[in-house]
């Protein structure tokens, strides 16, 4: 009797102790990751003469808090030397940060997702993309440009920068503007 009164309490034991299960944790799903959207706090050109002999030219833009709130404390003007051929290449900052964040390395790390567009307004100069991208086959990026001028003038340059993730075909249309300035530039 002795043994079964132990084999008893045994299985009360087992029974109680398998009937009290933990709640399961419920599932929880990660966030999704957003894609942080950069601060653009200075974009720089600097043209540098083809044939070497001219000085190297920069022209900059600056907003040191980025986008809307206080405006732009420094917005050059492009000056060029007449009968030049000068390469330019683009720079975008974020100086919110520290270290300083260099968007345009971010840009060229993804130059399948991104197009610059500069429309020129004058005679002038004019201004061809030279750096592309590994589609097949490659589509323009915008980071390296060649500017030629002509005879003395001024006008304007548009540079637009879109970008147009899983959808860049080399036009305006798709995606979303990041950077979209007028600068004035004289030819002397």
């Amino acid at each position: 009797m002795k043994k079964i009164i132990q084999f008893l309490i045994l299985i009360v034991i087992v029974n109680t102790v398998s009937g009290c299960k933990k709640d399961e944790d419920p599932v929880t799903i990660p966030p999704v990751p957003t894609n942080e959207t950069e601060i653009m706090t200075t974009f720089k050109l600097i043209f540098t003469d083809s044939a070497g002999f001219a000085p190297t030219v920069t022209a900059e833009y600056r907003d040191p808090d980025g986008d809307g709130g206080n405006p732009a404390v420094q917005f050059d003007t492009i000056k060029l030397l007449a009968n030049k051929t000068y390469f330019a290449n683009a720079f975008i900052l974020d100086e919110t940060k520290n270290p300083v964040d260099t968007i345009s390395n971010e840009v060229m790390e993804e130059a399948n997702d991104h197009l610059f567009f500069y429309t020129t307004s004058g005679f002038s100069a004019t201004v061809a993309i030279v750096d592309f991208d590994t589609h097949n086959p490659p589509l323009p990026v915008g980071l390296q440009t060649k500017w030629k001028t002509m005879g003395i003038g001024n006008g304007t340059v548009q540079v637009v920068l879109r970008h147009q993730p899983n959808i860049k075909d080399g036009m305006f249309a798709p995606g979303e503007t990041d950077i979209d300035l007028v600068f004035s530039y004289l030819v002397q």
